[in-house]
């Protein structure tokens, strides 16, 4: 799904822009014959050459292997990683390779708890080729604009501006105001920036909103309270009809917002109280690849940041290893661009090397993390941010869902200048909202139990050739 129509300066409107290499295509034949014999080509050619997947449960003791073999397109890879970790796997190795017309994936994949995968009906659906095949013919850059009127169940509210303390505070009061009740959200922040992905309902039917009159009126408040004082021509407010993939959008809106375009103070920032984040990028002169290295920070959804940044800057993965075990996560990959050519300059590589860093550092997990889970009520998180604005807290992130009659939510938060929230201040917070429906969950500990190896050396994590290819195969146990 993509966005449809973003406020202009002077009561006009405008396409929020994309990313020009991969938008030009898509946009300009969208609605074509032609666009729609080719988009129609390529389903008939997944369907006939389906995805192979199998899951090994004996090889490793501490890992399930989930090995996918699939004809090789442009986001086959990133379509592969978001199914899995849409069923909340950690995957904690991949190994990826490519001859060119087909891509074989090895994952090594635990649950949210550390353990191999036990739950039949999870891996049954990791089994269904056509979950994954239907994944990929579905592929962002495929999804037509739409219309504001309403033709879905799903109403989805995009908004990107300048971050300020209390912003969040004041866009669920504004939702609240309008009689519409938030059902599910991403938000992010980085380098002063804040994009979000909000799901919303009819207050009083539950249903969507079909009312154009309204969605505009939303639109048009929502941008009022993004602008402010300081961002009046960035503050950007889309509404989307149906279904999207948020963390696949945010990562979109911030790279077409130019996040990853950051001053020293950001960036010395960014790194205070952080693993030190590196990446570096050489060409392979003699096999014609651009070898990317990444080391940072551990953290769950780390492959699906990075893979996702490279699929929408049109790199194409063709050999990939990333290690995530320990507290330090390895990634390396062997890219070239979609026209078959390496990087070619020291400009792209910079921007290759800025646009990963972002990619990682967006989904921030600084700040306390405070969990919500209470019955689901008109307002709630209205009430919630503003209890959050009021002590002096700044929600750095933020994941908003409702499962039945329940809200489950979280939130990291910091002081106003961004230090580590006071006890006080979050035992204030915790007897406002209930002790019992606010809790401080400790990342670090939670972390541990998957925490199985040691420190890594990149340089050394394969001595060969031939032990990378058994490893890729599944065929080689660790001796570790």
């Amino acid at each position: 799904m993509a966005p449809i129509e973003e406020d202009g300066e002077g009561g006009g409107s405008e396409t929020i822009p994309t990313f020009d290499r991969r938008q030009a295509p898509a946009m300009s034949g969208c609605d074509s014959p032609s666009f729609e014999i080719e988009d129609e080509y390529e389903k008939l050619v997944i369907r006939m050459n389906p995805p192979r997947v199998s899951v090994d449960n004996s090889t490793r003791k501490k890992a399930t292997l989930i090995k996918v073999d699939s004809i090789n397109k442009h986001g086959s890879l990133l379509e592969v990683v978001q199914v899995l970790i849409d069923l909340n796997l950690v995957i904690k190795r991949a190994y990826i390779s490519s001859d060119g017309e087909w891509f074989m994936d090895v994952f090594h994949v635990v649950d949210q708890e550390g353990n191999k995968l036990y739950d039949s009906q999870v891996i049954e659906r990791i089994q269904q080729e056509r979950s994954l095949s239907s994944r990929a013919v579905s592929f962002p850059s495929m999804r037509q604009s739409v219309g504001i009127q309403s033709a879905s169940k799903h109403i989805s509210i995009e908004l990107i501006g300048r971050d300020r303390p209390g912003l969040l505070s004041e866009i669920f009061a504004v939702l609240t105001d309008l009689k519409c009740n938030t059902v599910a959200a991403e938000v992010w922040t980085h380098n002063s920036r804040m994009a979000s992905v909000i799901y919303i309902t009819d207050e009083s039917t539950g249903g969507p909103i079909d009312d154009s009159d309204r969605l505009a009126k939303i639109k048009h408040l929502l941008r009022y309270v993004l602008k402010g004082n300081k961002d009046k021509q960035s503050a950007k407010s889309a509404i989307s009809i149906g279904a999207t993939h948020a963390e696949r959008r945010l990562h979109q809106m911030m790279y077409d917002d130019r996040d990853y375009d950051r001053n020293e103070s950001a960036a010395e920032a960014s790194c205070a109280d952080k693993i030190k984040l590196v990446v570096t990028v050489e060409n392979c002169v003699e096999r014609g690849y651009t070898a990317v290295y990444v080391r940072s920070k551990d953290r769950p959804k780390l492959l699906f940041d990075t893979v996702c940044t490279l699929t929408d800057m049109e790199y194409v993965v063709f050999h990939a290893t990333v290690i995530s075990e320990g507290p330090q996560a390895y990634q390396e990959y062997y890219i070239r661009h979609v026209d078959g050519l390496p990087v070619s300059s020291e400009g792209e590589k910079q921007r290759l090397i800025r646009c990963l860093e972002a990619a990682i550092n967006r989904r921030s997990t600084e700040g306390l993390r405070l969990e919500l889970c209470s019955e689901d009520r008109i307002g709630l998180l209205s009430d919630v941010t503003r209890i959050f604005r009021e002590n002096g807290l700044s929600v750095v992130r933020a994941e908003v869902s409702t499962r039945e009659s329940q809200a489950m939510n979280v939130f990291y938060v910091t002081d106003a200048s961004g230090s580590p929230v006071q006890s006080r201040t979050v035992e204030a917070v915790r007897n406002e909202i209930g002790e019992t429906v606010l809790c401080v969950k400790d990342e670090d500990s939670s972390k541990s139990a998957l925490q199985d190896g040691g420190r890594f050396s990149l340089g050394n994590l394969f001595r060969s050739r031939s032990e990378k290819l058994l490893y890729n195969l599944g065929l080689l146990k660790s001796s570790s």
